[in-house]
């Protein structure tokens, strides 16, 4: 308690005047405090609990109380500065217009980044081997090289949109570049600003492995792809936020199954809460896509839509697509929750052109066992030959799913295993076996 105590004293009084916040750690998460907020802490109870802020902590759940002295890159026209402070160790910067390359050979400190300004050519590529958090307070960057932000860093990467913030990134069209945003590691993202990205190389987030929106996130929007509009690696998983993507030439949401990872989590697609919002013209493509291993087919994908509310509308265009598929299972809602899941299908079948084999447009589609337990699920297949739902095996629990089709010979739910009703649940819809 004691060395504790100290530490806390020793933070307090070492604040330096490039201080910016104070974290307070427990269990590998943080909570930041503005120096204002810092200023006074004061204890009670013979110093088992202190007070920051608002916030009532007990001395004894705190693993540490750190300073943060953040690295600065503001970006102004053609031009960027970087205010890199003397506590900011391993961290190196090379500039050139306003093309930034930030190197941090430091593994044992997370270092924090302040990226802002804005600038019609201009990058930042980040290279290290540590978790790190960027903060976007109003950063506005359009690449005349290759990405407008390449972090090339294996490790959880932080991506705080500050709040009431407003961020946009854009890529260059004849560069090579996997993505406008491109993070090689796993992206967790906090922070209520916005963020609007667009890919005119190939995609426009990527991120080689897990991508994970906490509750506090605010609104991301792909308005433009080559390629996907969102490209994950391993899972994702949406707690909070809002997601809106249209301007897709490929798939707008895409999950892959890592046959390699080591993660716990592999092969999923978890939405707790939040807005999707997608709208596809592009032929033979997904809107929310989970994709199987190739090489590894024991992991079964499963796509779970367990809170919050999705839209995906495809357009008379995009003949073939799929609004929602799974190469595994798909499960929408449980016993305790509810989500909102409405989908339009007017597009018309997509015919291959080397093979002239059809391909009908469809609602949600599940290669295994498509569940329904719990909230309220509509699907209107509107265009010529268009399919609302088509999965191996329909099982509903709970909740509702309504099929309308009205195109000219479309369908309403084609399953491979007969429909057994009693098993709660409400499912409205023309039937194919």
């Amino acid at each position: 308690m004691n060395r504790l105590l100290f530490s806390l004293l020793l933070a307090v009084t070492s604040l330096t005047a490039n201080a910016q916040w104070i974290r307070v750690w427990n269990g590998g998460e943080s909570v930041r405090y503005s120096l204002d907020e810092a200023a006074s802490i004061p204890y009670s109870y013979s110093g088992s609990m202190l007070t920051i802020g608002n916030e009532r902590y007990a001395t004894a759940a705190i693993d540490s109380i750190t300073v943060v002295n953040p690295v600065t890159i503001t970006w102004n026209g053609t031009t960027a500065n970087v205010d890199i402070p003397e506590t900011a160790e391993g961290v190196t910067a090379s500039v050139v217009g306003g093309d930034v390359v930030i190197t941090n050979t430091c593994t044992t400190i997370e270092h924090e980044f302040i990226l802002q300004g804005t600038s019609s050519a201009g990058s930042l590529t980040y290279n290290g081997e540590h978790k790190t958090k960027f903060h976007l307070n109003g950063l506005n960057l359009t690449s005349t090289t290759g990405a407008a932000l390449d972090i090339q860093c294996g490790k959880r990467i932080d991506l705080i949109l500050e709040d009431g913030t407003t961020n946009s990134l854009s890529d260059y069209a004849a560069g090579d570049q996997k993505a406008a945003f491109n993070c090689q590691g796993h992206l967790e993202v906090t922070g209520g600003g916005s963020l609007s990205i667009a890919g005119n190389a190939r995609h426009a987030l990527r991120t080689n492995e897990y991508l994970l929106l906490k509750k506090s996130t605010g609104a991301i929007t792909i308005t433009k792809a080559a390629s996907d509009g969102i490209h994950v690696g391993e899972y994702f998983q949406m707690n909070g936020g809002t997601i809106t993507l249209s301007g897709i030439a490929g798939d707008a949401l895409q999950v892959e199954t890592d046959a390699n990872s080591e993660e716990e989590i592999n092969g999923q697609f978890i939405m707790n809460d939040g807005t999707i919002n997608v709208t596809m013209t592009a032929v033979d493509t997904k809107g929310i896509r989970l994709d199987a291993p190739e090489t590894t087919p024991a992991i079964v994908p499963h796509m779970q839509l367990l809170g919050g509310s999705i839209t995906v509308n495809l357009t008379s265009t995009a003949n073939g697509s799929k609004a929602i598929a799974s190469d595994g299972d798909l499960t929408i809602g449980s016993k305790s929750t509810s989500p909102i899941i409405n989908v339009t299908v007017a597009a018309n079948v997509y015919v291959d052109p080397d093979t002239e084999e059809e391909d009908r447009a469809t609602g949600l589609k599940a290669d295994q066992t498509l569940t329904i337990a719990g909230g309220t699920t509509t699907v209107n297949a509107t265009g010529p030959k268009s399919r609302g739902v088509r999965a191996t095996t329909l099982t509903a629990t709970g909740g509702t799913l309504t099929v309308t089709n009205t195109g000219s010979k479309s369908q309403g739910i084609k399953l491979d295993n007969t429909f057994v009703s009693g098993q709660g649940g409400t499912v409205t819809g023309n039937f194919k076996y």
